[in-house]
């Protein structure tokens, strides 16, 4: 097996080094950021029996004193430097996207296991370092792909995979709201690696090309609203279409086979999902008179599925990650592809909606089998193919000092 390291170079790596090093029996976890999702990560962590929430760092004084407020136990630090540099065996990673990067970097250097919260990286030569540099330190890497974990999503990707849906022709992805608008990221960053991660688990396949268009209503140079065609590795498209201004809130995701289409709707009280036994049956000639296609109007199937919060299965399944060192199912390279997914659409974003290759650099493109990239064994969900075009992107460093 080979991989570059941080200066772009192959070096081959043993066996063992395919392999997390497992944690302890009840890691000791810390939380780094607590402004609008850090808290929903804190309380989740801190439910968790089989691990211990034991420390939360933010800059801002109003931030730690709520957390104080609320888990008396935990220690709060202003500085990360010093959170990282206590007995925590994990943390996680919950500040603004621009920091990524940098914090999970730090926090791999220091030893410990990192979950960042979407996305990985904001560019795909950051988010490849991550990945090599978790396999380096035998640390888990884990990507905060919320959605991948919903139980709704996860059955959805059991029929998709035993072939229910049949052949999927596209899938077609929204999510809208009156949302928060941010200065320093647009919507695509910001909403769309809900969306990509989504189809990638669910198809289990990954994108190859991608095209974007948007506008930018409120801020001149921020785009507010943008639409996405992706096509995977398999054949089948998918439209993703992600806005901070809408009168709505939607999250939805259309699957269409030629057997069974399905309907993922998070914000559903009536049922997250629903299988629809309708399509189209192809004519068996080509003949312009005798063209005729027959409809299928069949049942509707609510199936039952035992609901739990998404985001308390992903703080356990990180938690049993870093005490097993298994591989996560939102792994460093599901968020390597998410990030690079994300880069080519703002390329095309940038270009006027030209369809644009998804890059990857060779550290990602592994011919391993299947095996441990960030954490040990094959994935929690079996082979992933693997569509992505490599590219020669070197993963240079920074340094390890």
């Amino acid at each position: 097996m080979t991989s570059h390291n941080l200066n772009g170079e192959v070096e081959d790596l043993p066996h063992e080094a395919r392999r997390a090093d497992p944690g302890p029996p009840r890691p000791r976890v810390g939380v780094i950021g607590c402004g609008y999702w850090g808290p929903h990560l804190v309380r989740n962590l801190h439910e968790v029996p089989e691990a211990g929430l034991v420390a939360v760092a933010d800059p801002r004084q109003e931030r730690l004193d709520f957390i104080g407020s609320r888990y008396p136990g935990v220690r709060l630090f202003a500085d990360v430097q010093r959170l990282l540099a206590t007995d925590v065996d994990a943390v996680v990673v919950a500040s603004p996207i621009h920091t990524h990067y940098a914090l999970a970097r730090e926090a791999l250097l220091a030893g410990k296991h990192v979950l960042v919260e979407k996305p990985l990286a904001t560019n795909v030569v950051e988010a490849a370092e991550l990945v090599t540099l978790a396999r380096r330190q035998r640390r888990v890497l884990m990507a905060g792909h919320t959605f991948v974990y919903n139980p709704a999503v996860r059955e959805l990707r059991r029929l998709v995979q035993a072939g229910d849906l049949g052949r999927i022709y596209y899938g077609d992805a929204a999510r809208l709201n009156l949302n928060l608008f941010q200065r320093h990221v647009n919507v695509l960053w910001d909403l769309a690696p809900h969306d990509v991660s989504m189809l990638m688990h669910v198809l289990g396949q990954h994108p190859v090309t991608v095209s974007a268009r948007g506008s930018t209503c409120v801020q001149d140079d921020v785009h507010d609203v943008c639409y996405l065609e992706i096509q995977f590795s398999s054949g089948p498209t998918a439209h993703v279409h992600v806005s901070w201004l809408d009168p709505d809130k939607v999250r939805r995701l259309t699957l269409v086979g030629d057997r069974r289409m399905a309907v993922f709707d998070d914000v559903s009280a009536a049922g997250k999902l629903r299988i629809y036994n309708r399509g189209v049956e192809r004519p068996v000639t080509d003949n312009y008179g005798e063209f005729e296609v027959a409809y299928r109007h069949g049942e509707i199937v609510i199936p039952y599925i035992a609901w739990r919060e998404p985001l308390r299965l992903e703080c356990e399944h990180f938690v049993q990650c870093v005490r097993s060192g298994s591989r996560p199912v939102s792994d460093g390279e599901q968020g390597l592809a998410v990030v690079a997914t994300l880069e080519a659409a703002e390329r095309s974003l940038r270009d006027g909606g030209v369809r644009v290759p998804v890059e990857l650099p060779l550290v990602a493109a592994g011919r391993d089998g299947g095996h441990h990239r960030n954490g040990g064994g094959p994935h929690p969900d079996g082979p992933r193919a693997n569509g992505l075009r490599p590219s020669t992107v070197e993963v240079r460093g920074r340094g390890d000092g």
